[in-house]
């Protein structure tokens, strides 16, 4: 028989939380297949991706992000979804229904960049915004109804603070 105090138990579930934290945040890759560039940020990243998931209340299994250019994502909307035309994210859920979230998100960085310059915003903001897009078609969302855009477009404006509090925390603005 082994006997813990309370403070001991509370230690050991917060050495616990810790780890599986950290192998979770293992869970989320990232590729460049023919682009030039790279994400700034990826713990930071991960562990707003995770939160995003855990606020879903599901659990993640295994994320594939993969910046391409437009010619390689039109590539796989013709042939993966019979679509001729570009787009920024196309996402493929790889998990059945009741199982930890796993998918694929390629991202074409041409697109991301062209839709910041449009929008007057910087790109790595955009690029957030269809990464968590993505997530959330992942978690379930669609949009493909106007109701669905919007109830899509609030998420994302939802989450993406999270990551803004994180952003300011982890730069030691915010004292928490």
């Amino acid at each position: 028989i082994f006997i813990c105090s309370k403070q001991q138990i509370q230690k050991e579930k917060q050495l616990i939380k810790m780890a599986e934290s950290t192998y979770s945040n293992r869970l989320i890759s990232y590729n460049v297949i023919d682009v030039n560039t790279l994400i700034k940020g990826k713990k930071l990243i991960r562990n707003w991706l995770n939160r995003v998931i855990e606020k879903e209340g599901l659990e993640l299994g295994f994320i594939s992000i993969s910046l391409c250019s437009d010619k390689h994502l039109l590539k796989i909307n013709k042939s993966a979804l019979q679509h001729d035309y570009y787009t920024d994210i196309i996402t493929f859920q790889l998990n059945e229904e009741n199982e930890a979230l796993e998918g694929d998100l390629y991202i074409s960085i041409d697109r991301v960049k062209d839709n910041a310059k449009s929008l007057k915003i910087k790109w790595e903001d955009e690029l957030k915004r269809v990464l968590v897009h993505g997530v959330l078609h992942l978690c379930g969302y669609k949009g493909k109804t106007k109701k669905e855009s919007e109830l899509m477009r609030k998420k994302e404006n939802e989450y993406l603070s999270l990551l803004i509090n994180s952003e300011y925390v982890s730069r030691g603005t915010i004292k928490k």
